[in-house]
């Protein structure tokens, strides 16, 4: 089965320090070929052929938004896991903090000069990253974001968690059943430059406009800066600024753990509401202690896992990112490529007292 057991996420803080060192990116470096945008993804020259054998030998290059993140630990080790079945060699470098983009951008250069096969980066910003990704893809290195995308023009392929308007729609519904469709709600992001927190956030808006929702409100978005203490700061901050607030989303393992964390302790446990992106393992025990209902997320084993694999198939030849193309992700199945390079790892999975103790991530 293809488990898409979910969770979290993410930050970045954009600078606009990085264009220099992008430009510097690859002094010397041999170049392998060009690159020519098809399909709304920054595809490699030539055609798909998915007959073709998968190489052997590859090296992969995983760039984190942070290393030291529970969540990317998790999903790099299944990256590594597949590479390793795949006979082909992984490596991670990474900045020490999600909001390092300069970091970020130098790791990309150093990959790039290194020479690896392909790289699977999950972009701390979208813009800050992009002209050193555009030189990796001229040096013939194939470019994987997952967790969190680039502009499609500046990699060959983006692996989704799942999809951004079922994550965005979802978090808003399991809330409004559970606050009973009454009520202010906030919002408990990472940074205020994370793509894929923004683009959740804004399906989550979305799915307010409609009419059963007609008796909940918005009252304001937060940022944690995937920092747990920031975090747990943010949620006592917006409870004592809200009084009668019901409910909060948290799209950030991050934040809903430092935020279950304070709503446990305090008055508001069982009043007030938290549902989110978060690990089994994070939540477990504010599950089983009444503080959250339900929550969600995908498994990131997986998530890395098709990373690995899509990386290899691009190097391969059997895809280059164009709309339409599928290929066999080994017992994880077969994909398809949609609109502008983007790869789906499936459904969200909820989580909750009845099933939460068969996972363990």
């Amino acid at each position: 089965m293809r488990k898409s057991t979910l969770r979290r996420s993410c930050a970045a803080l954009a600078t606009a320090t990085s264009l220099a060192l992008a430009l510097t990116a690859c002094g010397g470096g041999t170049t392998k070929k060009d690159v020519q945008s098809e399909g709304g993804s920054a595809a490699a020259a030539g055609k798909a052929d998915p007959n073709a054998e998968l190489k052997k030998g590859l090296t992969v290059g995983f760039l984190p938004k942070q290393v030291n993140n529970p969540y990317f630990t998790t999903a790099d080790k299944g990256g590594e896991k597949a590479l390793k079945e795949l006979g082909s060699s992984y490596k991670e470098v990474g900045p020490s903090s999600a909001t390092d983009t300069s970091g970020q951008v130098s790791y990309v250069n150093t990959l790039t000069q290194q020479q690896v096969d392909a790289m699977a980066v999950s972009a701390q910003d979208p813009g800050a990253l992009c002209t050193a990704l555009k030189q990796a893809m001229k040096n013939g290195i194939k470019v994987v974001t997952y967790d969190s995308d680039t502009t499609p023009d500046c990699r060959n392929a983006f692996v989704s968690q799942a999809s951004a308007e079922d994550l965005g729609r979802t978090e808003v519904q399991l809330l409004a059943k559970q606050i009973g469709y009454k009520g202010e709600i906030a919002i408990l992001s990472a940074a205020q430059t994370a793509t894929n927190q923004n683009t959740w956030i804004d399906f989550m808006k979305d799915e307010l406009k409609k009419p059963e929702y007609k008796n909940m409100k918005l009252v304001k978005t937060a940022y944690g800066n995937d920092d747990a203490q920031q975090s747990f700061q943010q949620t006592q901050g917006l409870l004592q600024e809200y009084p009668n607030l019901k409910g909060i989303i948290s799209p950030t393992t991050v934040g809903i753990k430092a935020a279950a964390q304070y709503l446990s302790g305090s008055k508001y446990k069982g009043k007030v509401k938290l549902t989110g992106l978060g690990t089994p393992n994070d939540m477990r025990k504010y599950v089983k202690n009444g503080t959250v209902e339900a929550f969600e997320l995908w498994d990131p084993a997986k998530l890395g896992e098709l990373a690995a694999r899509t990386a290899v198939a691009l190097s391969s030849g059997q895809i280059t990112g164009k709309e339409g193309e599928t290929f066999k992700a080994g017992a994880m199945g077969e994909y398809t490529i949609g609109k502008d390079g983007v790869i789906s790892l499936g459904k969200p999975t909820v989580f909750d007292a009845k099933n939460i103790d068969q996972f363990n991530f």
